[in-house]
């Protein structure tokens, strides 16, 4: 229950702050240098989220087509695409250790290159319509696999209704903090965790100086391709991208005082349960309702010190086929600094804590939940669109003494070494 009164508490000082992909195009678009949004690519500043609020275009957008005559034609006058690739070296401590069988793979060294090469586009196509895209070419050593994963339009005020709509592919967790804008090598852990980072549908958005709503509905089950439709006969071609009728709604709510912004979030769907056999990897025969609460507040300090904060509350109900009157709780936590010195350097700093909660001692892969890190990055930019990151995550976790091959069977500590660009 205490958790619930702390987010009620702080309901009452919230805000939905809009965010916006900044990607090279825009720069070439507008003919403006990458910190006219970005304080350090790719965190934004506050012209970035400016941005956002005006549907991914800055005023002068229809100076920036082609001339064909025609006023119901907006086409760039070139394709607008960007490119963003990233290299890495690691020393690390983590290893690969099969949940079931406890075989393992070690590299104490590893060289990460490409790490990722991602291409990126995106246009206004009307006053009011925008899209947006990135597909990854190449991630984490799978060469020749294309992936969509941020895919959609934005329509602004919907009926002059001042309601603006989203529909598409998209991370949930976009609403608080966009995992693809942080400086740091290091991931925003929980977001992970929780499952609310890419899925299908849309978002509604309102804005009611100063609170903000927004308010969604997905899928649920992630962006992978899942039943193919045969219902009507045989070869048909379509396919369905939910597995169930069952649908996830979520929403966010926010103020913003004294430049200090505040967020309420919450979700609830279903989820596919899983069995307490083979380590938890094997799915249930049933649904467990699923609600996440969550609250953020972030800010900056002179365009130079930026903060956040992220709490999460995870009742995952009864998730498990074989414990089916037992039900599932955990929460997780992630904060961080980043520190523009100057136009040279940025410096960061991520915690990232999770507690596995009711999973602790169910030997199951849900034990990995629990999660314990600091990440300190120094990033050097040689162009504003080119830096060199140095980075050191430290575990405080001890490893597992049990006789399962699940929880915190290694340590995860890494040094990093690399490449980030954009262009």
């Amino acid at each position: 229950m205490f958790p619930f009164i702390i987010i009620f508490i702080m309901g009452l000082f919230l805000i939905l702050p809009q965010q916006v992909f900044a990607i090279p195009a825009f720069a070439r678009q507008y003919k403006v240098s990458c910190n006219t949004c970005h304080a350090a690519f790719p965190r934004l500043n506050s012209y970035g989220e400016q941005f956002a609020d005006e549907n991914y275009r800055m005023p002068n957008w229809r100076d920036t087509v082609l001339d064909t005559g025609d006023s119901m034609l907006a086409l760039p006058k070139y394709v607008p695409l960007s490119i963003r690739a990233m290299a890495y070296a690691q020393v690390r401590e983590g290893k690969y250790i099969d949940p079931v069988s406890g075989e393992t793979e070690k590299a104490d060294t590893d060289f990460q290159a490409p790490y990722m090469i991602k291409i990126l586009s995106s246009a206004p196509l009307s006053d009011r319509i925008s899209f947006y895209f990135y597909g990854i070419l190449a991630e984490k050593g799978e060469n020749g696999t294309v992936i969509v994963e941020d895919a959609w339009f934005s329509y602004s005020s919907i009926f002059n209704t001042g309601i603006d709509l989203m529909i598409g592919q998209f991370q949930i967790s976009d609403l608080m903090f966009p995992r693809e804008l942080r400086l740091t090598f290091q991931d925003y852990m929980i977001y992970r965790m929780a499952g609310i980072t890419y899925d299908r549908g849309v978002i509604f958005s309102k804005g009611f100086d100063p609170v903000s709503i927004d308010l969604g509905l997905v899928n649920g089950n992630g962006i992978e391709e899942n039943l193919k439709i045969n219902s009507p006969g045989y070869k048909r071609p379509d396919h369905m991208f939910d597995n169930d009728r069952k649908k996830t709604a979520f929403g966010r709510i926010g103020v913003d005082i004294a430049g200090v912004s505040a967020g309420l979030f919450g979700l609830y769907g279903k989820q596919k349960t899983k069995l307490t056999t083979s380590a938890g990897t094997k799915s249930g025969s049933r649904y467990a309702d699923k609600k996440i609460y969550g609250l953020d507040i972030s800010g900056n300090v002179n365009d130079k010190v930026y903060y956040f904060f992220q709490y999460l509350y995870n009742d995952w109900g009864k998730y498990f086929d074989d414990t089916p009157n037992k039900k599932y709780q955990w929460w997780g936590v992630f904060a961080g600094v980043d520190y523009v010195y100057s136009d040279k350097v940025v410096l960061s700093v991520l915690y990232n804590y999770a507690d596995a909660g009711d999973f602790d001692g169910t030997s199951t892969v849900y034990e990995g939940i629990n999660i314990n890190t600091l990440t300190l990055t120094y990033s050097y930019y040689f162009m504003r669109n080119v830096k060199g990151i140095i980075e050191a995550t430290y575990d405080f976790q001890s490893k597992d003494n049990d006789p399962d091959f699940v929880g915190h069977e290694t340590k995860e500590g890494y040094i990093l070494i690399g490449f980030d660009a954009a262009f």
